[in-house]
Order: C-alpha cells, then structure tokens, then sequence
C-alpha cells in the first residue's frame, strides 16, 4: 500500500477563511512521489489527512489527481504530533510506503513522519530533497545536512519519507476529474480512544530578563542621569546648554521643529 499523508491548513493571509485552505507545498510533492511510485508499481494510493470535515477539500484534490482511496481521521487541531502519528498507522497499519511533506504552512514541527515511522515499525527518511528509484522496489533517497553536506540513503520498505517542497511538482487535475471528485466518498475513521487532547496553556510572550548593574550616584538625580545617559562629559543622548528664559524656550521649539514635531 502506498499512502500520502496530506495536512490541511489555512492560508497564513487567510488564517480564518477555508475556502483558502489547502494543502502545503511540501505534501503537493509528496503526493505527486506517491502517484509516480503507484503508476511505476501498478499500485493504488490512499491519501490520509487528519482533521474537521473541511479537511476533507484537500482529499478530493487529491483525489481529482489521481489518487484511489481517501481517509479522513476525524480529530481537532490540538493533537499533538505523536497522537497524529498514532491516529494515521492505526487507518493504515500495512503501509509500506508512506510520502509526507516535511513542513507545513502553519509554521509546524515538521516530527510527524519521525513519530509515523516509530508508530509503524518503518524505515525513514526525512527532509529528502532528491529521489530515484533503483527499479527493484527500492529508492535512493538524498537529503539535506548541516554545512552543505548531503546523504544519500538507500530505502526498502516499509519506509516513511518526508520531503521537501521543491522536490517535485503536483500534475494538473483536469476540469472532470475535479467534478467528479466531488463526488467521491471519504472514509472518515475516528482515532484510538486512547488520544487524549490537553488544553494549550498560552502566555503572553515575555522576554527573559537580564541581570543589569545598579546605577551609580550620590541622590537619585545623579542614578536617572546614569539611567538615561544625560550626564557626563560627553553624554552619547542630548545636550546640557544653560540659556535665559526666552533664549531655552527659543531653543526648544526651534528643536521641535527640526524633529518634525511642529510644522
């Protein structure tokens, strides 16, 4: 079994309008490997995703693509990447291909794959950015490393491969193929009673704080004049000038408006 795992997300400009949601570049290529691999290997592909009925639109896509069968796990976003793992092997326990993209737009943890190939006992091969098949069942995989480096890995299955979203591009579905994908039916599956869903304890984003020495000074004058940098021979903000009354007030609105604070 060949299996796409496919993530629906919303648009970062559009974050509360689904009819701006799809799928990620990432999981366009990833699917696009799995209906190559089928095609080569007379095999049929299952595209899974996990999320509200809306997620089914990305399904269809694919569907309209080329791809046979259709699972929707019908679970909420708040699930962690483990409990997403978990819930795709449980709806294809013998897969022995899996393509999943290796980011998303949502900004995610990209560890899915990582946790899918531990949930199902798998090979993986993750942040690929090159594949070639060898033509006996296998595929030769490179993927990125630090310093420019790169590795080439040698997949048998059953294998979970991430990939990037330069890797490959998805094939156009035509007009009658959309139409007709609308009118396919998605399995929806529930998960494992087992997932449990925490609620998400969200703060307010405070910068940690540093340690800073007391300014130094006789009264609290001299300390603010530390505090701000006013004092000195040579304070790097402002400058100390004595003038008469009319003269300071002079001074002050001519500074105004070489700020632009005044017209």
């Amino acid at each position: 079994m060949i299996v796409a795992c496919l993530k629906w997300v919303t648009h970062p400009g559009e974050p509360h309008d689904a009819r701006f949601a799809g799928m990620s570049p990432a999981d366009q290529s990833a699917l696009e490997f799995a209906l190559t691999q089928a095609a080569v290997t007379s095999a049929e592909v299952t595209v899974v995703t996990v999320g509200p009925p809306a997620a089914e639109s990305v399904l269809r896509d694919a569907i309209a693509c080329g791809a046979h069968h259709a699972i929707r796990i019908d679970a909420p976003a708040a699930l962690t990447s483990a409990q997403v793992a978990e819930a795709i092997s449980t709806a294809v326990p013998s897969a022995q291909w899996v393509w999943c993209g290796d980011y998303s737009l949502d900004r995610g943890t990209g560890s899915v794959p990582a946790f899918l190939a531990a949930s199902l006992g798998a090979q993986q091969a993750l942040g690929v950015i090159a594949i070639e098949s060898s033509g006996d069942g296998h595929v030769t995989a490179m993927r990125r490393l630090d310093g420019g480096r790169r590795e080439v890995l040698a997949v048998s299955p059953p294998a979970v491969i991430s990939v990037e979203g330069a890797t490959a591009h998805l094939r156009r579905a035509g007009l009658g193929a959309l139409r007709a994908a609308t009118q396919v039916r998605v399995e929806v599956r529930q998960p494992a009673s087992t997932v449990h869903v925490e609620d998400a304890i969200i703060h307010p984003y405070r910068p940690r704080a540093r340690a800073l020495a007391a300014p130094r000074g006789a009264n609290p004058l001299d300390r603010l004049r530390a505090l701000t940098d006013a004092g000195g021979a040579a304070p790097a903000h402002g400058e100390s000038v004595v003038l008469e009354p009319a003269e300071a007030a002079e001074r002050i609105v001519t500074a105004l408006r070489k700020w632009g604070y005044l017209e």
